[in-house]
């Protein structure tokens, strides 16, 4: 830990990046009894706090280095980082992205001046890219996190933070995604205040540290979620790993519904909108509060970047709804008979409806999808659910269900109207010009398909549900050819949402 506290004090980030201030949070405060302040480093001029690390390793380099260039592989924030950098110090950078980067980001890189190649549909394979081009032209790679002078740039965070608030601070939340930035902060203030909690925290669907400190070991995800971008990392680096498994206190992980709700508290409190990753600490705050029954301690946030889509806060204010537990999704079943809705809505006394959707199926039974307002108290939601039920209105809850946020509450035109033996998937494929095509030409013309439904959430990936007429025994060749398209997906085939409105008759 030496070695790291040299590093962090002689860092040079300061010849490009900025101190950030450490900001007073007065609305998310009052909410969680607690005193917040956010360390805002969407406010760097790339708008994240990557800039730090790739300037401090860049700096870092011999002349022979300098003189060949850098090379990195980054979908984004990094990206940004080492274009800027590179710029600052008059070297040539060449940045390989996946094809799947936004155009606002690539269009970003290249204003910083850097070359960029588009390689693959993913970081893994824009990564083995850059590698190939690294042994070709012999420039140097600046590694996003696993390197000890990028980790040394991200922990000027934890000094900076220590000596903006010299008081008493109960913990610091730190978004983790390949682990150079709680690394760097953890090997500081564990060496200079060790009395504070250093809480990782990751989305629940993209948990790499989580998962290695469960196995005592570094482990590789199958699949990551992909809504916090900046985060999506299937193996956590070594030396961030080696570093994190003796200095970070907690992991907690947390839903992208808690995500889009901590996006809506640092705009409340900034005016601000930072990107899924950089709102990912306060998430994991707002949990280990609630958890932890926390009151009236100094709690500090890492907003760790800005960097998000336009066309994605539509999705954003979407779940943010259910994340702040303001808004209650229910699959109810009502009566066929007049007065039936009458009753149901008399049942709800003065909650908002914020949703309802039903079509005519059966004569004796209706499924509606509701969305109703809650107050967000504690257990608002099952008294809501218990009161239904014992009025004779069968409920199931899909407040949590995915299937139904992303697809089932957008569909229109109810069951089948007869059976129909289908399989039903959900799936993820990259989102650029043609990606829908090659996925249908991928499956030929040997599956009848029956259901389709995709939105365009405005992310680097489409979400499809997908359901096809396949015997039982032919699915595990079918999802055989997804993995060979290497396809993110998952059988929905029993999802309660699919069964209850868009089964077919007896399916």
């Amino acid at each position: 830990m030496q070695k790291y506290i040299e590093k962090i004090l002689r860092a040079k980030v300061y010849d490009v990046a900025e101190e950030t201030p450490l900001d007073f949070a007065p609305t998310l405060s009052e909410r969680v009894n607690n005193r917040v302040y956010l360390k805002r480093e969407d406010l760097q001029p790339v708008f994240s706090f990557k800039l730090r690390g790739a300037y401090n390793k860049i700096a870092s380099l011999t002349a022979e280095q300098t003189a060949a260039g850098v090379i990195a592989a980054s979908a984004g924030n990094h990206a940004q980082g080492v274009a800027l950098a590179a710029k600052k110090l008059g070297i040539k950078a060449l940045i390989v992205m996946p094809k799947t980067t936004p155009e606002i980001k690539v269009k970003s890189v290249k204003a910083r001046g850097a070359k960029i190649v588009l390689h693959g549909d993913s970081y893994d394979e824009a990564y083995s890219h850059a590698m190939e081009l690294v042994a070709e032209k012999g420039m140097t790679f600046i590694h996003p996190y696993d390197d000890p002078e990028v980790i040394a740039g991200q922990g000027t965070v934890a000094m900076e933070i220590l000596r903006q608030h010299n008081g008493d601070i109960h913990a610091i939340f730190v978004p983790v995604g390949g682990g150079g930035l709680v690394a760097g902060i953890a090997a500081y203030v564990k060496f200079v205040r060790p009395e504070i909690k250093i809480i990782a925290v990751e989305p629940d669907d993209a948990d790499c540290l989580n998962q290695a400190l469960k196995a005592d070991q570094r482990v590789i995800l199958e699949q990551v979620g992909l809504f916090a971008d900046g985060v999506a990392v299937k193996q956590i680096g070594a030396e961030p790993f080696r570093i994190a498994r003796q200095y970070v206190d907690q992991v907690i992980t947390v839903s992208t519904d808690e995500i889009c709700s901590a996006i809506k508290d640092i705009f409340d409190d900034t005016r601000s909108v930072a990107e899924p990753a950089g709102a990912l600490s306060v998430a994991g705050l707002k949990k280990y509060v609630e958890q932890q029954g926390l009151h009236q301690q100094t709690l500090i946030a890492i907003d760790s970047g800005a960097n998000i889509n336009f066309d994605r806060l539509r999705y954003v204010a979407e779940r943010t709804q259910v994340g702040e537990h303001r808004e209650i999704l229910l699959a109810v079943a009502i009566p066929e008979v007049p007065g039936s809705f009458l009753k149901f809505c008399k049942m709800l006394g003065k909650r908002s409806i914020t949703e309802f959707n039903y079509r005519y199926f059966d004569s004796q039974m209706a499924q509606v999808f509701v969305g109703i307002s809650s107050s967000g108290v504690e257990n608002d939601r099952q008294q809501l659910i218990e009161h239904l039920v014992e009025e004779g209105f069968p409920v199931t809850d899909m407040t949590a269900n995915e299937l139904a946020k992303d697809h089932i509450r957008y569909m229109v035109g109810g069951h089948a109207p007869f059976e129909l033996k289908e399989q039903v998937y959900s799936l993820q494929f990259p989102e650029r010009p043609g990606a829908l095509l090659k996925f249908l030409m991928s499956l030929g013309s040997q599956w009848n398909i029956s259901l389709f439904h995709y939105r365009n959430h405005g992310a680097a990936f489409g979400k499809v549900l997908i359901g096809l007429q396949i015997p039982e025994a032919k699915c595990q060749a079918f999802e055989h050819g997804l993995n060979a398209l290497g396809l993110v997906y998952r059988r929905e085939t029993e999802n309660p949402a699919y069964r209850l409105f868009a089964g077919g008759v007896n399916d």
